[in-house]
């Protein structure tokens, strides 16, 4: 294993025994979902397919955090639209040829894919607040047939959902478990819920260098303080040096994603054509209530020899 620096720090265990947070497994086969809520009222869902979090309540479970389409396939049957879905091996469309990842779907398989529920730990965070963390396992053994033969590399992935009161951790833990090493992509393809996309700004990307693939994958360099959202966007900002992007509404602070052992981050919203093109994107015009800010390694390849484990993710703090 590889001694990896600024990986996500672990929440101490309480010592109190006070009331725990309550888990619930309900559906059944693709739509089978964990539910976390804790004595304060806050939750968090996630869908086994994909280990994809649908939903996230903040402030005694009053507030959604999270965009989810009214049209989302929660079925098992797609990739989930909203929520957070887990992006791996690949980010977007994989190379054309001659890479592990060129047979591959856009975004790998890992979103597609039916996760184990590892089981949950209860702690107690610095400030003595409640918390719960869900585990969910995907290996190659699990991968359908497809999948492993598009990508015949032996892997492991744990992913860690930690709810608790203002915040949500996702955290992933990569490990390569066979003789050959192999290369990998990684994001977290958060969509935030906002209430009116024409008073909301990203912040923390000044000077940063972008790929801009509304304007053909041309690099640029960020020049003002605030990202705002006039028309699509689609840009790919890599080698972050600080380590939060917040998200500001109507002037006010609403969310700050904190990034743990990944540099880069992408700006996505869809604006009107694209919204109304993408068949799973509804109503059509909620592209003015949702925002994506995706933590991950997409800008080039992370690699993992035998035995080497990676580990990075986010935490987002809801500001409301």
């Amino acid at each position: 294993m590889v001694d990896r620096t600024n990986r996500p720090s672990a929440l101490k265990a309480t010592d109190a025994a006070g009331p725990e947070a309550q888990i619930d497994i309900v559906g059944s086969g693709a739509s089978s979902k964990v539910i976390a809520t804790l004595p304060s009222g806050e939750s968090v869902e996630v869908l086994l397919f994909g280990a994809t979090v649908t939903s996230w309540k903040s402030n005694g479970g009053k507030t959604e955090n999270l965009w989810l389409s009214e049209k989302a396939a929660l079925d098992g049957s797609k990739a989930v639209r909203g929520g957070v879905p887990v992006v791996f091996p690949v980010f977007g469309p994989p190379p054309k040829s001659d890479h592990p990842t060129s047979s591959l779907p856009q975004h790998g398989f890992a979103r597609t894919s039916r996760w184990e529920f590892l089981g949950k730990s209860s702690a107690e965070d610095a400030l003595g607040s409640d918390s719960v963390k869900l585990d969910f396992g995907l290996y190659s053994s699990g991968l359908t047939d497809e999948a492993r033969k598009a990508w015949p590399l032996d892997f492991g992935l744990v992913y860690s959902v930690t709810l608790s009161k203002d915040s949500l951790q996702t955290v992933i833990n990569v490990r390569n478990e066979g003789e050959q090493s192999f290369e990998f992509q990684f994001l977290l393809h958060t969509y935030f819920k906002i209430q009116d996309i024409s008073k909301v700004a990203v912040n923390g990307l000044l000077g940063v260098t972008y790929i801009d693939k509304v304007l053909d994958a041309t690099e640029h360099k960020q020049s003002d303080n605030s990202i705002k959202i006039t028309g699509e966007v689609d840009r790919v900002y890599a080698s972050i040096p600080q380590d939060t992007t917040s998200i500001v509404e109507d002037g006010k602070p609403r969310f700050d994603v904190v990034r743990d052992n990944l540099q880069d981050t992408v700006v996505w919203n869809p604006w009107i054509e694209k919204a109304k093109s993408m068949g799973d994107f509804s109503p059509d015009d909620d592209y003015k209530h949702m925002v994506c800010v995706e933590v991950g390694a997409v800008q080039g390849w992370q690699k993992l020899d035998k035995g080497e484990v990676f580990e990075g993710g986010q935490t987002i703090k809801s500001l409301l």
